[in-house]
């Protein structure tokens, strides 16, 4: 069976998000760490879980245990506390290519953390709907993680 040939259009995701959070600079990469690794939950805080070697080349991946699990990416690069990249599949299991870049910076009141996912693949429709919610939802319990302790 012969598919016809996709546009550049159909091959490309670009998801870009700002997330302030009321907590200082530091505390935030912080938070964003622990949610990407060990911390990270999904459906109602059930466990997800992920492990993340924060240093560069350092993997991040779901962690099923008995040697089983699946390679989200790898750490490209990390600049503690403002920048934090990764490479690698991430979630998807066929033929893609994906950047994710978290870029934090002070502003009055606490951190702005720019988020940018670029994909390139052929990431099916149903995937790439998802993809938005997810990164929000994840980026809601960074942003609720960091808050929490700033406070503490």
């Amino acid at each position: 069976m012969v598919m016809p040939a996709a546009t550049a259009t159909d091959l490309i995701v670009t998801i870009t998000e700002e997330i302030r959070v009321n907590a200082p600079l530091e505390v935030t990469f912080d938070a964003l760490l622990e949610e990407l690794g060990k911390a990270h939950a999904v459906d109602g805080d059930k466990p997800m879980p992920m492990k993340l070697e924060a240093w560069p080349g350092g993997r991040w991946y779901r962690d099923l245990g008995d040697d089983n699990g699946h390679l989200w990416g790898h750490v490209q690069a990390i600049k503690r506390p403002t920048l934090l990249e990764f490479t690698g599949p991430l979630f998807m299991s066929f033929a893609a290519a994906n950047n994710v870049q978290y870029r934090l910076a002070p502003v009055d009141g606490g951190t702005l953390i720019t988020f940018k996912h670029s994909a390139m693949g052929v990431i099916p429709e149903e995937q790439r709907a998802g993809m938005l919610k997810g990164w929000a939802d994840w980026h809601e319990r960074v942003r609720k993680g960091a808050e929490r302790a700033a406070r503490s």
